[in-house]
């Protein structure tokens, strides 16, 4: 199953099967502009009546999700990042010997 989505980008070329079928549905209804403001204006009622998942998703649409907070738990408190630092191993082979790397100009196309 694909990972969670946000507006990271993280989710970028994974199979999101609901939305390519509503996307097929909304081209098939191309003779009839009419139908997503019908969807729209359902939504918004169902709102106004009290449904809390209505309301929830009209303020994810119009507000954007809420950002989740990186927090620790009951036994240990979040990880704090203080550094990130970028680092150039050796190659290693199955045996755990270094190779060395090849040359720019020792790569085959």
């Amino acid at each position: 199953m694909a990972g969670v989505a946000g507006r990271s980008g993280t989710n970028k070329g994974k199979d999101k099967p609901f939305r390519d079928a509503l996307r097929k549905r909304i081209a098939e209804a191309g003779d009839d502009p009419k139908r997503l403001d019908r969807i729209a204006l359902a939504l918004l009622n169902k709102a106004e009546t009290g449904d809390v998942a209505a309301i929830k998703e009209l303020a994810d649409r119009l507000d954007g999700k809420v950002t989740q907070p990186i927090a620790g738990d009951d036994e240990a408190a979040p990880v704090r990042i203080t550094r990130i630092e970028r680092v150039i191993m050796p190659l290693v082979d199955r045996s755990g010997d270094p190779q060395r790397a090849p040359a720019a100009d020792e790569t085959t196309h």
